[in-house]
């Protein structure tokens, strides 16, 4: 099939999903698009599942890489965004904390199981 083809039957099963409107939506979308004062309703993309929402986005993310406008990253840009992100986790002491707990009991573990094979097999 075409890519034009494709594109066009992706509009139609869009365009089925909006139709259906909350016959698509199990009993948890529906109270979330209602809401709690009965006047929010979701439509479009909101009113569809996670699964469905993940490929239409992923669709668009193919479909930038190929015209060419997608934007990627240089090692520069990723080094920047990963020292950002590493700073603000980081002011989080009690989950930093629980990294180093968790870090420590999964070294001293195979530190305790090195030791155990080092004298069994000395014996």
């Amino acid at each position: 099939m075409s890519s034009a083809g494709q594109i066009e039957n992706q509009n139609n099963e869009r365009q089925e999903e909006l139709s259906r409107g909350f016959d698509g939506m199990n009993d948890q979308q529906q109270e979330v698009s209602n809401g709690a004062n009965g006047r929010r309703s979701n439509r479009g993309f909101a009113a569809m599942s996670p699964e469905r929402q993940k490929q239409i986005a992923s669709e668009g993310g193919r479909a930038a890489h190929k015209l060419g406008v997608a934007h990627e990253w240089n090692s520069d840009e990723a080094r920047k965004a990963g020292k950002k992100g590493g700073q603000i986790v980081s002011q989080n002491r009690e989950h930093m904390s629980e990294i180093g707990r968790r870090g420590g009991m999964s070294s001293g573990g195979r530190r305790n199981r090195q030791q155990n094979n080092n004298t069994e097999s000395s014996e």
